[in-house]
């Protein structure tokens, strides 16, 4: 069993378009680094000095993993990890 990730749109580039794919590791970190061996380019998209982008929002099974432990954040099985890049704007 692995772990599924969800992909959002704007970075579906880098998985052929797939919504989700299955990815491996103890923690977020290395969850991260096997999907960026599976899907070149991504860890960059996620990962800024050695943390978790500013406009990347990144929950496991529904919770903010800034609050859970950030990239040491352990993860197993069955999980699910959903990827949102943060929105900002709009129109007064």
């Amino acid at each position: 069993m692995a772990i599924e990730v969800r992909i959002p749109t704007i970075l579906r580039t880098y998985t052929d378009g797939a919504k989700a794919v299955d990815a491996k590791g103890a923690t977020l970190q290395e969850l991260i680094g096997d999907l960026e061996a599976r899907h070149p380019g991504l860890q960059d998209r996620l990962i800024e000095q050695g943390a978790l982008r500013r406009f990347v929002n990144v929950y496991l099974n529904d919770e903010d993993v800034r609050f859970l432990g950030g990239l040491e954040t352990p993860v197993a099985d069955g999980d699910t990890v959903t990827v949102l890049p943060a929105v900002a704007g709009g129109a007064r």
